[in-house]
């Protein structure tokens, strides 16, 4: 099976995380946290750098290493690395997504995640309660 490596940046602004509904593919309408591919000979970091200033229009600061996912999807596996964000400025503007909602613990399960991003979600709750 195909191994996808991804980046995704879990955005945090005080007690809310940024959530994105895909607009497109085989997955539109699902929540995710965004980011995507990392290119040959990327660093991660730099892949979730590039992919929300093409995903959103922002510029990011990339913080701790929250952990990977890994998940098989019927079609291929996906290593998804999680990192802790926070926008440079406040301006983000969708361009690949339908929407976004800024979630706080007690909304984060108020939306249909995708399947390799709601393990994720479960670590981001006890992070946003602690805080």
């Amino acid at each position: 099976m195909k191994t996808i490596n991804v980046v995704a940046a879990v955005i945090r602004k005080g007690d809310k995380i940024l959530a994105t509904q895909r607009g497109y593919g085989e997955f539109k309408d699902g929540w995710e946290f965004p980011g995507g591919k990392i290119e040959s000979g990327e660093r991660p970091e730099d892949a979730l750098k590039r992919e929300i200033k093409e995903e959103l229009k922002a510029d990011i600061t990339v913080g701790e290493d929250l952990g990977t996912v890994e998940y098989d999807y019927p079609n291929f596996h996906l290593n998804m690395r999680c990192y802790m964000c926070a926008l440079v400025s406040e301006e983000v503007t969708l361009l690949e997504h339908e929407a976004m909602k800024w979630l706080t613990a007690d909304t984060m399960d108020s939306v249909n995640w995708l399947p390799a991003d709601k393990p994720i979600t479960v670590k981001i709750k006890e992070i946003l309660q602690g805080a």
